[in-house]
């Protein structure tokens, strides 16, 4: 299943060809409302908006140079019940997977929402975006597509996260938006993978074309240079969390805020442990830690707040970044949650985000897994027996 359409560009402009495709969809009825990423009024910022009247799209920026939430939680909010009539998601690949997650998490629903991904670019960290005046108008999310795709300039000022994000496109959605490639910027790739997908492009009455051969080069180039970002950038987080001392270290300005909770998509817990009296440590307690040591910093648990919120969601955390964007103190959260992410998902043979289809690795009891670590003796090789070891074959892929 799968269909590739030709979305015609004016004038070589991405962001207004997409709107006239969203526009398409809204006036042909094939959706009711649209969520896509908006200015706020006088504001820099582009925030989620569900937009139902064709003509409200005029100001709509998906591919802004700075997003400051994971729209996933919003589209979750909004499919969990239904809305009575079929809605679009316009989601950058990290939102994408993340809301397969919270679906996965029973925190989201698909029976209404279809999903739209696009080749991403990236985005500033918000405080950076803010501070050197910001995006004042589409163009400028052009001129910033153009740096960021160009290879001349690689990434440039892009978050950590957006620098090490190996997955510019989606591995699951129903529509997808090619701004890679193209011939002389006159036209975008949009691929149907779904049957509502196909739909979506046959409402919008988009000529067929063929699959651009230039586009496969240009992600594969622009893979690489991601992928050695994050390799550096695991290499470095490994070495300064690799002791007990070093994680404290690396935590000590935690105020904990919890901001990067509430910044996760996939942090999903109705009520948080650290939200409730458990954690209000009577004085004399309080103490008594003082005592034992001849001083405590406060806020106390702050490193074990860490801690219980990796052992918490790391299978699922899908490297978005939220969680660094939202921190007062500036603390690198994003680089320890996907370095931690990476082995935890390794360990599974799961990859959060790629389908709908995988079950989360702590939903289900496999007998076979982590032998080793209940002293079962793996089976011979090529016996075929249960023994499998973490990031073995087999796994849950």
């Amino acid at each position: 299943m799968g269909v590739t359409a030709r979305l015609e560009m004016g004038q070589g402009d991405r962001t207004a060809a997409v709107r006239g495709f969203l526009r398409r969809l809204l006036d042909s009825q094939a959706v009711g409302a649209v969520l896509v990423a908006q200015p706020l009024p006088r504001k820099r910022l582009r925030m989620p908006t569900l937009v139902t009247d064709p003509e409200r799209l005029e100001g709509a920026d998906p591919f802004s140079p700075c997003f400051a939430v994971n729209g996933a939680r919003l589209a979750a909010r909004l499919s969990r019940k239904p809305m009575g009539v079929r809605w679009a998601a316009v989601m950058r690949p990290c939102e994408v997977r993340a809301f397969i997650e919270m679906v996965k998490l029973k925190q989201a629903g698909t029976d209404e929402a279809v999903l739209i991904s696009f080749d991403c670019p990236g985005a500033y960290p918000t405080r950076e975006f803010l501070r050197t005046g910001g995006a004042e108008t589409a163009g400028d999310t052009e001129r910033f597509l153009r740096q960021a795709f160009s290879g001349e300039a690689p990434d440039p000022g892009l978050s950590p996260a957006c620098r090490a994000c190996e997955h510019p496109v989606p591995p699951f959605t129903d529509v997808h938006i090619g701004l890679l490639g193209g011939e002389a910027g006159t036209f975008l790739q949009i691929e149907g993978r779904t049957a509502a997908g196909e739909a979506l492009i046959a409402a919008a009455a988009l000529p067929p074309a063929e699959p651009l051969p230039s586009r496969e080069a240009a992600l594969g180039a622009l893979i690489a240079r991601r992928a050695a970002a994050r390799d550096e950038l695991f290499a470095r987080t490994e070495a300064a969390v690799a002791t007990i001392e070093g994680a404290a270290a690396y935590f000590a300005d935690c105020l904990l805020c919890t901001n990067c909770r509430v910044a996760c998509p996939v942090c999903t817990c109705r009520e948080c442990v650290f939200a409730t009296d458990v954690f209000e440590h009577d004085p004399f307690h309080v103490l008594r830690l003082a005592e034992r040591g001849g001083l405590l910093k406060l806020p106390s648990d702050t490193l074990f707040f860490h801690l219980t919120r990796l052992a918490h969601m790391s299978t699922a955390c899908v490297g978005c970044g939220q969680c660094s964007n939202a921190c007062p103190q500036g603390i690198a959260v994003m680089e320890v949650f996907r370095t931690v992410a990476r082995r935890t998902q390794q360990a599974f043979g799961y990859e959060a985000g790629r389908s709908l289809e995988d079950p989360p690795p702590l939903a289900v009891f496999r007998e076979e897994e982590f032998t080793e670590a209940v002293g079962i003796p793996a089976a011979p090789a090529g016996g075929g027996g249960p023994g499998r070891t973490p990031g073995s074959e087999g796994g849950r892929g």
